[in-house]
């Protein structure tokens, strides 16, 4: 049998990192957004909103040089990973070296072929917006999003085809939107969408809101657990081996530790 453990080991390590450290930065944070918090509409405008941009991003580049994309999104990773830093540190030239270590690491040390720097700065823009944007979210806007999010990522995947052409786009220009993991011990590779991880974040975030720091661990763990299941699946059926709305796999894997959370949980307490 066919099966690969970077992957799902990866998700659910940064989804438990992300966890711990949104559980550190939880007051500083609500402090700061002064315990504002998403409205339904507010989540259905979000999704709307990135909706459009995959559908955008997947037209414009037809008329628009790549060189523009690129330096947008440069700009909009290096101003969120210093809002994140300064958050942190409360130092602004301390919050400004993550953002000076991305651009000249891209510009100079950058291989998209062997993609450490990809991952490494993929994994902390997305542990970064996960964190800064999680308290924003309630229980019920995150169930609101998360149900729309899926909606609309299996319409762009298999109605418009606009995520496959977004995902094209990023990688050609190198940029840090896809992990691009080495599958072992099944000898490939594999892409997952930072969309995912983020997803998963909020979700592990807003049920150790709910139910405890436990229950947010084990939502991390059981993420984890579906896309090992689900790679399983894919290695075996050619027809879901290339592009496929990996949101659904993050919110199976969620309800799967709000099962076992509700059924073993007079043990946890």
């Amino acid at each position: 049998m066919y099966f690969d453990i970077m992957l799902p080991l990866i998700v659910g390590l940064v989804l438990a990192v992300i966890v711990f450290l949104y559980s550190k930065f939880e007051a500083k944070l609500k402090s700061l957004f002064e315990e504002r918090e998403f409205r339904i509409r507010d989540a259905v405008f979000l999704v709307i909103i990135m909706g459009i941009m995959v559908t955008v991003l997947a037209i414009v580049t037809q008329f628009i040089p790549s060189q523009a994309i690129l330096i947008l999104f440069l700009a909009a990773y290096s101003f969120i990973l210093f809002l994140f830093t300064y958050t942190a540190v409360e130092k602004w030239y301390l919050a400004l070296l993550p953002s000076i270590s991305f651009v000249i690491l891209y510009f100079f040390f950058w291989d998209v072929h062997f993609p450490l720097f990809l991952n490494i700065f993929a994994i902390l823009f997305a542990v970064s917006i996960s964190i800064y944007i999680g308290s924003l979210f309630s229980w019920t806007t995150v169930l609101v999003f998360a149900g729309l999010i899926a909606i609309m990522d299996i319409i762009q995947v298999f109605g418009t085809k606009h995520m496959g052409e977004a995902a094209s786009i990023f990688i050609t220009l190198k940029l840090p939107v896809l992990l691009r993991v080495p599958t072992f011990p099944f000898q490939g590779t594999i892409l997952l969408g930072l969309g995912d991880i983020f997803l998963g974040g909020l979700l592990a975030i807003q049920t150790m809101r709910k139910y405890g720091k436990q229950a947010g661990y084990l939502s991390s763990l059981s993420i984890g657990i579906a896309f090992f299941i689900f790679e399983i699946m894919i290695f075996h059926f050619e027809e879901l081996s290339r592009i496929f709305p990996a949101t659904l796999v993050v919110i199976c894997g969620w309800l799967l530790s709000l099962g076992f959370y509700h059924v073993f949980k007079r043990e946890w307490t």
